[in-house]
């Protein structure tokens, strides 16, 4: 069936062309806030539905009441060398959306940029481009996978959009246990590996006007808020360098995804919204999966539709208020036991209602008595 599609406060005309290219100063309060800010762009990450045409998914999109589209750099929805080198065919893939009342504020490309920094292996064949993989000699596949990253950075600033959503890889995630001994040197090692990889394609999305949005994440140079730290450290704090803030890669480990907001509020350059569930009880497996499959019964968590797990989301919201971040809110839609297409809709009704601008002004302002 149909949903009626809800315009939320405002209505959608109201969020037109927040995807022109910002400047570097970013998304967050150094930017100069505007008087009345109305409810941000609900979208929604194609990265999950890449099996369907992106005019088939927009279509679709449209009906279930999202804004835009996160295009992922994958399935026929975004290719980045087309679009690095070709503006009319970013032309042509704005015109789509817009035919189906929709935008795009950013794009991603995790699955090139795992390859950065990764051991390579077999794996890593199934996930990038075959020029990419080309003969799979690993450190060729980790140079190609840069190349193409910094390409990604061109494709978005002809698209105009202001962030790239995406992974790093991590040379050191194998050692995430210390088990043989892992020195601090190694650790070292890795953080210095991934900035030497990554300063250079970081230069191109300076040059460019772009940003990088890590999604901090198991297997990631970054997957807590200390190792965030470590990453943004080990780049001298460069600014084209931020966050894909998505609390359902942190709660279930135990991290404060509230925190990671108030830490790193400037540099929260777009946010996904995704839930997890937990166990409240022990299971047969714990936080290391047991090697099981998503969605089975003896998983101690598993990612959830919208609402249905445990992600604080009214805080997440109010933190996300509370730094000044402006930008969408994307649904990373993943819960192997919903149909998808109905946990897509309810998703975007459950943000849309659960979404608010913040106050302009103290709630006790008018108690006063003093002459203004």
């Amino acid at each position: 069936m149909r949903r009626t599609r809800r315009r939320g406060v405002g209505g959608r005309e109201s969020r037109r062309g927040l995807g022109r290219p910002v400047p570097l100063q970013g998304l967050g309060r150094q930017c100069e806030p505007e008087k009345k800010r109305m409810s941000r762009p609900v979208t929604l990450f194609t990265g999950q539905w890449a099996d369907l045409p992106l005019t088939e998914l927009a279509a679709r999109a449209a009906g279930w009441g999202y804004d835009g589209l996160e295009l992922a750099c994958w399935g026929d929805h975004f290719d980045v060398v087309r679009a690095a080198t070709d503006p009319d065919y970013c032309a042509v893939k704005r015109e789509m959306l817009a035919s189906h009342g929709l935008d795009v504020w950013a794009i991603s490309n995790h699955l090139v940029g795992q390859a950065v920094c990764d051991l390579i292996d077999a794996r890593h064949a199934a996930i990038v481009p075959g020029h990419v993989w080309a003969d799979g000699d690993p450190e060729g596949v980790r140079q190609r996978a840069a190349e193409e990253m910094k390409l990604t950075a061109r494709a978005a600033a002809n698209l105009g959009v202001p962030v790239v959503n995406g992974f790093t890889g991590s040379s050191i995630w194998q050692m995430l246990y210390a088990f043989p001994p892992v020195s601090n040197e190694q650790i070292h090692a890795g953080f210095a590996d991934f900035a030497a990889r990554w300063h250079p394609i970081l230069d191109v999305f300076d040059e460019v006007g772009v940003r990088f949005a890590l999604e901090v994440h198991p297997t990631e140079i970054a997957f807590d808020i200390v190792t965030a730290e470590r990453a943004i450290e080990a780049l001298g704090d460069r600014e084209a360098f931020g966050f894909n803030y998505d609390p359902s890669h942190l709660v279930y480990q135990g991290v404060d995804c509230i925190e990671f907001i108030q830490r790193f509020g400037s540099r929260i350059y777009h946010a996904h919204m995704k839930d997890v569930w937990w166990s409240d009880v022990p299971m047969r497996s714990g936080v290391f999966g047991g090697h099981l499959p998503f969605g089975h019964r003896d998983r101690y968590w598993d990612f959830r539709s919208l609402g249905r797990g445990h992600v604080p989301f009214e805080e997440v919201l109010r933190a996300l208020n509370d730094v000044g971040y402006e930008g969408p809110l994307s649904v990373e839609w993943e819960d192997a036991g919903m149909d998808r297409e109905h946990g897509a809709a309810e998703a975007c009704e459950f943000v849309r209602e659960l979404d608010f601008p913040p106050s302009s002004t103290a709630f006790d302002a008018a108690f006063s008595t003093k002459d203004t």
